[in-house]
Formats: C-alpha cells, structure tokens, sequence
C-alpha cells in the first residue's frame, strides 16, 4: 500500500502524520515551498487568499490538532503568522517534513483498475493506491454576475493583502461573509467611504459571549441538543450581550438563526452603529462608475470588492472523472468517494467551527480504511446516506454553492469516530 497525499496545509500535514504513524507509505506533494496551505501568507503556491492583518475567528484550543495544543502564550485569537509557526512545529515534531515534495504541482490524476497514476511537474508519473485530496477549497475565487458594467477598480477577497491604495477611495463591499466583514472593519481606518452590499444578510456573532470565546459556550451537551433548543441558547446570549442588531442598523436576516454559516465579527456591529460602515441592499445593476441598489438608490465608487465565496475545484482531475458542478461532489461522510476505491477527500467541509480536528479524525479513519481495521458500507448504502444527507442539508440551509459542505463541528467529530469503529 503507498498512498499520494495532495497539499500540505492544514489538512495534507495531519494526513501526513497520520499515515506515518499507521505505517502507511506515502508521498505528499505541495505546490509551495512550505507548509500551511492558506495559513501562510508569503505561500509562493499562487493561491494564498488572506491578508495581512488576519486572525482566526476560531479560538486556538479549538483549532488545535488533538494531540499537539496550541502553546498556552498563543492569544484566544492568534495572528496567522502564529497559525502558520504552529503547523510547521507540527510537522518538525511528527518527522514528517521528510515525506513532503516541496515545490512540486500534481498536474494530473489517472485512475486504470485500482491504481492511481499521479503526474507531477518534477517527478514525472508515479503508481498509487490511494489518494487523498488536501487542496482545500478557498483559492479559486467565485464572482456574482450583476447587470452592467463597473468602471473602477474590480478585485475578489482572495487579492486583497493590505489597506495600500485604499486611502481615500470610496469601497463597495459585496458579501456579508467572515472575510467581507473583516476588511471592511479593517477599511474604515483608511478608506473615505465603506459600504457592504448583501443579498439576504447574516447573523453577526461576536468573537466573545460573557468574556470568553464564543465556541466555547458550543461545546456539548449543548452541540447535540435539538436545533431549536440551539438557536434559543444563542439568541439568548446575544440578546444578553450584545442586543439586536438590527439596533446598531444591521438588519436581521427574514430567516431563523443557524440555517446558514454565521459571519463572525467583534467589531462590525461598532462599525456601523458609528457611521464607519454602511449596509446596503443587493446590487440591481452597475452602471460606470456607480452602482444602483435594489431599495432604487445609486452611489458613486471607486473599488469593488468581491467577497462571494470560492469554486470547490480539482485541476488535476479530468473533467469526465470528477467535475464538482456548483460546488457538489458527492462523498460518502464528506470524505470518501463511492465510485472510485480509496479516493478520497480531507478538508472539504464548511464546519461551524475548526477545520483541523476534522481534517485529523477525517485522516483517522480513512488511515482505518486502508488498513482494513474500518470497513465501507456497501456502494448502495453510501449513495443513499450521500442523498440523504444532501436533502438533510436543503431543508437547513438555502440551495447555493456556499452550503453544499457544511457540517456542524461536533456532530460531524462523532459521526466520523463512530465510522472508524465500524
């Protein structure tokens, strides 16, 4: 058995320890010169998304791999540039560094029977019989298509790094998402004017409910309680907190709390309530140097930045093999392929919550899977349990790309342990 693992950010490094340690042979490819995927904010791979003052919205006993905290001097929230130290003091202290081709693309994946051919652009095309995918999902950016044309400068979340050139300009902000909150918070130091345009809004949650992080207050018995029970308990605390939002001129979403990914922010609710950031409606339509909003009203901007999420994408793979169509790709638990044995895929969750400790248990089991001390429900069985919880997930959320992956943290922690005894 030799597996290809693809990436070494926060998913591929606990794929990499995690094989070692079940004494599976394997290769690790990464595009950059180092580990951390997008936690690395000088990554060469091209396809670094985050900015320069970016910190984790996720506390750091959260974020932590289960076997290797987080030092007890890191902030609640640490600064990406700690985020990145950790994962590299990770791999150094699992001895996995070894195992990892640095600057090295997969730029194809071919599957005859049961075994994998991987073409990389250094090592021409080697044998395998597994692959697990770890190239993460927020590096190709999605764009929304509005009526019209827009005259001044255009550029997605993913290209914004620092407030250079921004002095003065008056800045358009498409999403209400993490990252559309962040820079527009972060803009209001620089910019002369900063307004978020949203299609159906979001609930906003600070960062710390009565002094503490906010995910700790999630932890169980409370995560498996019933969704309404859920929603009573936050309600409550930002009542107690915060207030509504809709005081602070943030308008409330016409939909009930939880049935979409929350948009975590500590300051924006501030921001506006102090004039600093404006909300607006959906873009009706841009019109040259404008843009006229769907309440009828126009302003003039300067930027317009895109902050509409990513396209779920595997270049390596032939389109007539695997094509994720508006972010679908059917997995049996998120994870693993049903029609195409030991394919699978790390990482590719939405969680409310830390994606590492998923991407470590994820790599648990599929580590079971290889060896034969987990075993597969038959094809059948996991393509139904895959419609199921597609439809599950439809009744929650609203039908976009954006909930295709969503998972709740400790739900999800379970179901995946649960699998690695069976």
């Amino acid at each position: 058995m030799k597996a290809c693992i693809i990436g070494a950010g926060a998913s591929g490094i606990a794929a990499c320890k995690t094989l070692k340690e079940n004494n599976i042979d394997f290769d690790c490819y990464e595009k950059g010169s180092d580990v951390g995927g997008l936690w690395w904010f000088n990554n060469d791979n091209g396809q670094n998304s985050i900015y320069k003052s970016l910190c984790i919205n996720t506390s750091r006993q959260m974020m932590s791999y289960s076997d290797y905290p987080m030092p007890d001097d890191y902030p609640d929230y640490p600064h990406h540039s700690l985020i990145h130290q950790y994962f590299s003091n990770y791999v150094n202290h699992f001895g996995v560094r070894e195992n990892i081709h640095f600057k090295t693309t997969v730029t194809h994946i071919e599957k005859k029977g049961n075994t994998y051919y991987v073409t990389t652009d250094k090592e021409g095309t080697k044998e395998y019989d597994a692959v697990l995918v770890c190239n993460g999902h927020h590096w190709n950016p999605r764009f929304a298509n509005f009526e019209g044309t827009f005259d001044g400068k255009t550029l997605h979340a993913h290209d914004y790094k620092t407030l250079d050139g921004f002095e003065d300009k008056e800045v358009l902000i498409v999403g209400i998402g993490n990252s559309a909150v962040d820079i527009a918070c972060e803009l209001t130091t620089m910019a002369k004017k900063v307004v978020i345009s949203t299609r159906s809004g979001a609930y906003i949650i600070p960062k710390y409910l009565f002094g503490i992080p906010t995910d700790h207050i999630s932890k169980p018995p409370l995560a498996f309680a019933p969704l309404a029970l859920q929603r009573l308990a936050l309600q409550t605390a930002l009542q107690i907190n915060v207030g509504k939002q809709d005081k602070y001129g943030v308008p409330v979403p016409n939909r009930p709390i939880l049935t979409e990914h929350p948009t975590i922010s500590q300051d924006l609710l501030n921001k506006v309530g102090h004039g600093k950031i404006k909300i607006k409606s959906n873009i009706k339509k841009l019109n040259g140097k404008s843009v006229v909003f769907e309440d009828d009203t126009e302003e003039a901007f300067d930027v317009l930045i895109y902050c509409t999420g990513y396209n779920i994408t595997f270049p390596f793979f032939d389109k007539d093999f695997i094509n994720p169509n508006d972010n679908e790709v059917p997995l049996y638990h998120k994870v693993v392929h049903p029609e195409h044995e030991n394919l699978f895929f790390l990482g590719l969750i939405q969680p409310l919550g830390a994606i590492m400790p998923l991407s470590e248990v994820q790599a648990k089991w599929i580590a079971g899977i290889l060896t034969g001390k987990s075993k597969l429900p038959p094809k059948d069985k996991m393509l139904q349990t895959i419609k199921h919880d597609r439809d599950e997930m439809r009744k929650r959320y609203n039908n976009s790309a954006r909930h295709t992956v969503q998972v709740d943290f400790y739900p999800y922690k379970r179901l995946i342990e649960q699998a690695i005894k069976a």
